[in-house]
């Protein structure tokens, strides 16, 4: 049988190689790009967050999040490590669950995955973006860019989504799933920087911290996030901002920002801290007071925001004054001005609807013999390893789905 798999990413080549376990397939990836697995190497900042060992179907998202369910409980983050390493891959994993190459660099998730796809004869098509794809008969005719047509009895769309532009973002697969009759819901950026009032986070421009977060409309909590921000001239970035930044993508206008800092103490605390200080270092200037506690650029920062003199005196400071601080550090609030673009965005939020497609095998409700996974679709997950859990168990679904191996799927 002849299975056609556009897109060489993650899902793609997943989907690739579990339609390769039965050497009767002859499976070909069709990749737009000069080389496969292009987005997947810019992952993690080059390392390649491959899963998290506590991926459920809770950390996902769509219209309908519970569509991803089969796939992840058939193929979930121990499937897919015992698969990698199956292939060859040795890993390991870090505070959080994540889990990474043990050798640091994403191209070894690269190279196992390719290497496995030429041992099982399969064949990788690169820089033949497909222009058209078509139902003809029982099976497919695709079309190059120049002309050229190949034939196929299965189709897998594993195209992606349209974030990370820079290394490979399209949106051919809507596209051509739209061709087929498959709708598409609307598109947002996700997994990107918030961009906020910048006249507090400028002066702290590459400092890193733990925060709470909460995104707020008129003192409305619309969603709430814990982790490692760090501070930027447009606004923020880093693992907990990006877990909001779906929700600032759909927030609109007239929201705020509201962060944490020093989350492990309340205010009570706080103020025995800063009383403590005051007492025993009363010589010493305000701009000491959160040393020790915070980095220095962040403690400066929040005594211009509580107006404290930085020059004035320990001994000086009121009662009412560390009152003023704790108050800033337990709430210190930004405008939000909204996100950065999809040429910034690890993610796409929506996708191609998936109440055209069987969650239990991921082929068409419409058109028998065409199947779709990976980002293309409208799923997505949280920062940390999910979305690249997602590519793995609905492209391994998919491929072994089309090649009509699916009693073999663990």
């Amino acid at each position: 049988m002849d299975i056609a798999i556009i897109g060489g990413g993650a899902s793609g080549l997943a989907a690739a190689l579990s339609a390769g376990e039965d050497l009767q397939n002859r499976v070909t990836v069709f990749e737009r790009q000069n080389r496969a697995g292009r987005k997947l190497l810019a992952t993690g900042n080059g390392r390649c967050n491959l899963t998290n060992r506590n991926a459920s179907p809770e950390d996902y998202h769509g219209e309908d999040p519970a569509f991803a369910g089969p796939a992840l409980y058939r193929f979930g983050p121990e499937e897919t490590l015992r698969w990698f390493a199956s292939l060859g891959l040795v890993t390991r994993t870090e505070p959080g669950g994540r889990v990474y190459p043990l050798s640091d660099t994403a191209g070894s998730v690269v190279d196992v995955l390719r290497l496995a796809l030429e041992a099982r004869g399969g064949r990788i098509e690169c820089a033949m973006p497909i222009a058209r794809a078509e139902k003809r008969g029982d099976g497919f005719l695709l079309s190059g860019p120049l002309g050229e047509s190949f034939r196929a009895d299965r189709l897998i769309v594993a195209c992606g989504g349209a974030a990370g532009a820079r290394v490979g973002g399209v949106r051919s697969g809507y596209e051509l799933l739209a061709g087929f009759g498959h709708g598409c819901t609307p598109l947002r950026p996700a997994l990107v920087q918030l961009k906020t009032d910048n006249v507090w986070t400028r002066p702290m421009k590459g400092v890193r911290t733990q925060a709470a977060l909460t995104l707020e409309r008129d003192g409305d909590v619309l969603d709430a996030a814990f982790g490692e921000i760090q501070f930027t001239d447009y606004g923020l970035t880093g693992p907990a901002a990006y877990d909001l930044s779906r929700s600032a993508a759909d927030a609109g206008s007239g929201c705020a920002l509201c962060l944490r800092l020093l989350p492990e103490l309340d205010r009570a605390e706080l103020l025995r801290y800063m009383t403590a200080k005051r007492d025993a270092f009363s010589d010493n200037r305000a701009e000491n007071i959160l040393s020790g506690a915070l980095h220095n650029a962040i403690a400066r920062t929040v005594l211009r925001r509580a107006q404290i003199p930085l020059d004035a005196r320990l001994w000086a400071l009121s009662d009412s004054a560390l009152e003023l601080i704790a108050d800033t550090l337990c709430r210190f609030e930004l405008p939000l001005r909204g996100t950065l673009g999809f040429e910034d965005a690890q993610v796409t939020a929506g996708g191609v609807e998936t109440a055209g497609f069987d969650p239990e095998t991921l082929e068409s409700r419409l058109v028998p013999g065409l199947y779709a996974c990976g980002e293309v679709l409208d799923i997505d997950g949280d920062c940390g390893g999910y979305n690249l859990q997602w590519a793995w168990s609905s492209g391994r679904l998919a491929g072994l789905a089309a090649g009509g191996l699916l009693e073999d799927l663990a």
